[in-house]
């Protein structure tokens, strides 16, 4: 195996100068074989590279911390989403961790984080594993001249054979990773999992953006028309934002992260994450046909007796899930910036069939259900669920918000208004009834009432309010039958949807009343009208 570079980093700072190998900016095609090597992992008939992540199959929300020091301690929003890690628990789990890697063979590179050159935030990541240092290469920018002597401004330092004692250590459990904002490093101990590596500088851009830089940083996917009209896509998984934002008449910025900035759009990453459960050529042909060496994909099973993938084969996880370059998307935009949007879809799957397809949101909407962040679980997605449940996170996305929602809300609300930007509610779940009942609305609807508000469509019909949720409903929409625009027509008993969506609106306002002293009295007046229940 040869190295792209003779030159090595300066790993004093972190303890690791005498590592017992260090293999530094590892092209893809070495850190394949090198994961072979080692027996990280197989490969595909695809040639991609198929690895498990272990005992841990998807992040562990419960033992993410963030240390509290002068920086932190009046700015993050404290409690079950960011815990609390003392500065010296972290500093002596910092020498125990460095002390295990250093009799190890390490894996470091150098990247960057934001297409946008005026907030690139210069990243180092040291892994134990090549599989790690693949993804890396994938999710973050991979910038043309690397200084490797240079100390970059944060490190990351991910070893999944590296347990922590929490009765010493002071972690909930064997694994853990924290975030050290006034030392700029995370730790990354105990996982496999490499969605920890990627989602920890997401909340360390979540805190510097909008903190330091009144930079609005978003969970969401982005795609660009050929007149340069920009359109974003908030929603939680399941809700389509993927599959809709890859859009072939579009070109795709980046589907997971995003800033905004005074008039751009720009990507946080150089690569995607993809889900791949139920994966087929004809449902997703972009992530389908990237796929391919080089690619990383974690914990899927094959067909038995071949190295062909079952991508309905949900043994081992449903979060089954591929990462690869940017550019492995035909379409992909290079930089991957675009200018402020004009549309923003807020995307949920409503399984009680209560919302209506598509609506239109004020500004004052926007905010209100940008911090909701509202879709609903149904049965079969998760263990012990059997009925629909409501889910509420806010921002569409609350595990990586190191600060208040109500921050983000106002920034973007802000936006909106500084714009002009149309905000849309698309319910991708169902109609006729809840899950069970009702059907699920049919993709090629959706895909029509989200063409027809980009196209600007919807500009000039006549709109109805909803007389529980107050969004405005169009009377029409090419290409989609009038009487599904309004879900309380699709309905056989529309006194049983009142009733049920009486009940959802309820929901809203409960989950709601943990922001209220935050919120203004017009983002209040913008949730739904609700018979209260006693």
């Amino acid at each position: 195996m040869k190295r792209m570079s003779t030159q090595l980093p300066d790993l004093g700072y972190l303890n690791l100068g005498r590592a017992k190998k260090i293999f530094y900016q590892f092209s893809p095609a070495q850190l394949v074989e090198a994961a072979l090597k080692r027996h990280e992992g197989t490969l595909a008939d695809t040639g991609a590279l198929a690895i498990d992540t272990g005992k841990f199959t998807g992040r562990s929300p419960k033992d993410r911390f963030i240390v509290e020091d002068d920086i932190t301690r009046n700015t993050v929003w404290w409690g079950d989403v960011n815990i609390k890690f003392g500065a010296a628990k972290f500093d002596a789990l910092f020498q125990k961790m460095t002390a295990y890697l250093s009799s190890k063979e390490i894996f470091v590179r150098d990247a960057c984080a934001c297409s946008n050159e005026k907030y690139h935030l210069d990243i180092r990541v040291i892994t134990e594993t090549a599989y790690q240092n693949l993804f890396v290469h994938h999710l973050f920018i991979r910038p043309e001249l690397i200084d490797a002597k240079s100390r970059p401004e944060w490190t990351i330092i991910a070893a999944p054979g590296f347990m922590a004692d929490p009765a010493v250590d002071g972690t909930r459990q064997e694994n853990f990773s924290i975030i050290n904002f006034s030392k700029k490093m995370i730790l990354v101990g105990g996982s496999g999992y490499t969605g920890e590596i990627k989602k920890g500088i997401f909340s360390v851009l979540n805190f510097i953006l909008p903190h330091d830089k009144k930079v609005l940083s978003m969970h969401c996917s982005a795609n660009v028309g050929a007149k340069g009209d920009t359109a974003i896509f908030f929603g939680l998984s399941g809700t389509g934002k993927t599959t809709l934002s890859a859009d072939p008449e579009r070109n795709l910025i980046g589907d997971d992260e995003h800033g905004w900035s005074d008039y751009t759009i720009f990507n946080f990453e150089g690569g995607c994450y993809a889900k791949c459960v139920n994966l087929t050529a004809e449902s997703e042909p972009q992530i389908f046909n990237a796929i391919k060496f080089g690619s990383l994909l974690e914990n899927i099973n094959f067909y038995k007796g071949t190295s062909r993938v079952n991508f309905a084969d949900v043994e081992k996880t449903e979060n089954t899930r591929v990462s690869y370059p940017l550019n492995y998307i035909s379409n992909a935009v290079v930089p991957s910036i675009g200018a402020s949007p004009k549309n923003i879809f807020f995307l949920t799957a409503d399984a009680f069939g209560i919302l209506p397809p598509i609506s239109k949101l004020t500004p004052e909407q926007a905010m209100y259900y940008f911090i909701s962040g509202y879709t609903a679980k149904v049965a079969g997605t998760e263990h012990g669920v059997v009925h629909p449940e409501a889910t509420f996170s806010a921002c569409f996305g609350k595990a990586f918000l190191p600060l208040h929602p109500i921050t983000y809300a106002r920034l973007l609300g802000h936006k909106i208004k500084e714009h002009n930007v149309n905000v849309w509610l698309v319910n991708t779940g169902w109609t006729g009834g809840a899950f069970g009942t009702g059907k699920r609305m049919r993709l090629k609807y959706t895909r029509a009432m989200i063409t027809a508000a980009l196209n600007g469509h919807l500009e000039h019909v006549h709109y109805e309010q909803h007389h529980v949720f107050n969004v405005s409903i169009p009377l029409t929409c090419p290409n989609v039958p009038d009487h599904i625009l309004n879900p309380r027509k699709t309905w056989i008993n529309p006194d049983e949807y009142d009733e049920r969506a009486n009940d959802l609106a309820n929901l809203f306002v409960k989950n709601f009343e943990q922001y209220a002293k935050y919120s203004t009295v017009e983002i209040l007046n913008a949730g739904p009208a609700v018979t209260i229940s006693v």
